[in-house]
């Protein structure tokens, strides 16, 4: 079972939990890793002794905020103006 994620990790956060976080790309909701190796497993009633291998491969890394501040210069434009004198 192959599963992609985002993984945005903030050592600043104010709270721990926001620090580390794992979440769905389609839908932001945090995975839960439990619910999905029952899913491997098939669901069936019992206790099982399972072996998981996370294999992580970074595919793209997003600029944090502060690289992304580029500023682009604008050329300055002559617009002539449309504005008619009442009679």
């Amino acid at each position: 079972m192959m599963k992609h994620y985002i993984l945005s990790l903030n050592p600043t956060a104010k709270h721990e939990w926001d620090r580390c976080i794992l979440r769905d790309p389609l839908t932001a909701k945090r995975p839960d890793i439990a619910k999905l190796i029952a899913e491997a497993v098939g669901e069936n009633t019992g206790s099982y002794l399972v072996s998981v291998n996370i294999e992580v491969k970074v595919l793209e890394e997003a600029a944090t905020q502060q690289t992304e501040q580029i500023s682009l210069p604008f050329p300055e434009m002559n617009i002539p103006s449309q504005i008619r004198e009442a009679a």
